[in-house]
């Protein structure tokens, strides 16, 4: 039976034996942990937002005639995409946090045009295989991890030149229904949370390193996976009993490493087995969607802005100058944000396969942005805070009989605020700074898909600088004998930003 909402997904984790370690300890029932359960939570929200009413969350499939969720969609348009950030940004405005579904989303979009060109050059049924498994996934309204991320070990080498091999997920052993793969991924999204992991390579290869050419889906509970839970900043918090030091008691994103041993994977679900050049079309198509994507931390600062603005209301300073220009200045760098992010899905085109493939240079605008804009909207929200956002005593202590009423005396801010209301907020200016969701609202916005690096390296590529070179010196009129070839670039110029042609 298909999921519905978020209540069935969470139902439908219970029960998969799944082989998850956590403080060294081998975890019974991931869904009933305390440290677990707020990501589970943020996933849910993914079920309940598609059944709201509107078409933000969801979308009518060609492939099934169903309408389904927009994260397991393949986008046929350019709204397809732009209806991806408006999705993200709202989940983000709900959650304050990661929630976990946008790499897999991402992951099937890239897929879907890779394996069609990989079938046109080498006469393979990717495409059609991968079409298979998305039908079934949209019937059942399935949650699809992505897992890219290898550990690396000496990153100076290349997968095959590894002195342990397994420091890149590989193809250890073939056979006529399927192969066998050893390794393990890195910092994965919401992997515990997912139903399928599709592996993915994670740079580009060469000929030596086609047994590292893998893509595939494997069962979240496949035999031979071992799972270890990542720490986040404050994560025990929610173990402590009740809500208020937490910051963000309900939600909360989730990472953990995946290893891999000797787990199978059949044929019907293998989308790529070493067909080695095609793996940096892979990656970059999914970064370019996935970078832009990252429009999901503007609805966290939302959330940041409107927590900022509450605090200095709390504190009595609303109507404070240099309070209004500070929030004037959180607002300008998150919009900022999701411009670059949206425009990029605005400027998308039609790909051989038919999907749609948003803007690469701005969707890397927009990620670089994101390296370094919810920092400074953060610091701006400690600023306004105050130090008491990192100096309150413990909810025990307010809770005390002894202590707490001198805590309400001394902790008041404005008339006609509660103390604990002034607590909670910022508290959660910590969460998302400082203790658990800054993991996903700071640390993450830096390296996920990518670190800043990796951005400049594709602006750096797509800058075309001789292009402008030529307009400076035409207008400057030193241009002489260059005007043809001026015209025919600034043709194609256009061509790719306004006329969206087919790649």
């Amino acid at each position: 039976m298909p999921i519905k909402n978020g209540a069935e997904y969470i139902q439908s984790l219970r029960g998969r034996n799944l082989k998850v370690y956590l403080f060294g300890n081998l975890v019974k029932e991931p869904v009933d942990h305390p440290l677990i359960r707020p990501s589970i939570n943020a996933v849910a929200e993914t079920y309940d937002i598609a059944n709201d009413g509107s078409d933000i969350a969801s979308a009518q499939s060609s492939l099934t005639g169903m309408k389904v969720n927009r994260f397991l969609h393949i986008v046929e348009n350019s709204m397809d995409l732009v209806n991806q950030n408006k999705m993200q940004r709202k989940l983000g405005q709900i959650t304050a946090t990661c929630f976990q579904r946008c790499v897999g989303m991402d992951a099937l979009n890239s897929l879907y045009s890779t394996t069609f060109e990989i079938d046109s050059k080498h006469g393979t049924v990717y495409h059609k295989r991968l079409i298979e498994f998305i039908k079934k996934i949209q019937h059942e309204n399935q949650v699809i991890g992505g897992a890219m991320t290898d550990v690396k070990g000496d990153r100076s080498l290349s997968p095959s030149q590894q002195e342990d091999p397994d420091m890149f997920v590989h193809v250890v052993k073939r056979d006529e229904n399927g192969v066998y793969i050893t390794g393990a991924k890195a910092h994965q999204t919401g992997c515990i949370n997912s139903h399928w992991i599709i592996v993915m390579p994670t740079m580009r290869l060469r000929e030596e390193d086609k047994d590292y050419a893998i893509v595939g889906a494997v069962p979240a509970d496949a035999k031979g996976i071992t799972y270890v839970y990542g720490r986040q900043s404050c994560d025990t918090r929610s173990m402590e009993g009740g809500d208020l030091d937490a910051g963000n008691a309900k939600f909360s994103g989730q990472e953990a490493m995946i290893m891999f041993d000797n787990v199978f994977i059949p044929n019907e679900l293998i989308f790529m087995h070493g067909e080695y050049e095609f793996a940096s079309m892979l990656i970059e198509r999914f970064t370019c969607y996935h970078r832009r994507s990252y429009v999901c931390k503007t609805g966290l600062g939302d959330v940041l802005i409107g927590a900022a603005a509450a605090i200095a209301d709390y504190n009595g300073i609303a109507n404070a100058s240099h309070i209004k220009d500070k929030l004037v200045e959180m607002t300008h760098l998150n919009e900022t944000i999701f411009a670059a992010g949206i425009a990029s899905s605005y400027q998308s085109h039609r790909t051989a396969s038919g999907n749609y493939q948003n803007d690469d240079m701005l969707a890397n605008v927009c990620k670089h942005n994101v390296t370094r804009f919810p920092y400074e909207i953060s610091r701006l929200a400690q600023d306004i805070a105050g130090g008491l956002m990192v100096t309150m005593p413990s909810e025990k202590d307010f809770r005390s009989p002894e202590i707490g009423p001198l805590l309400e005396k001394y902790l008041k801010g404005r008339k006609g605020v509660s103390t604990e209301n002034r607590v909670r907020v910022l508290r959660l200016i910590e969460n998302m700074t400082m203790g658990r969701n800054a993991v996903g609202y700071l640390t993450e916005s830096m390296h996920g898909a990518g670190s800043p690096q990796a951005q400049r390296i594709q602006i750096a590529r797509q800058m075309q600088l001789e292009y402008k070179k030529k307009l400076a010196k035409n207008l400057a009129n030193v241009a002489e004998g260059e005007a043809n070839e001026l015209n025919r670039e600034q043709s194609e110029y256009f061509d790719r930003i306004f006329d969206k042609k087919t790649a």
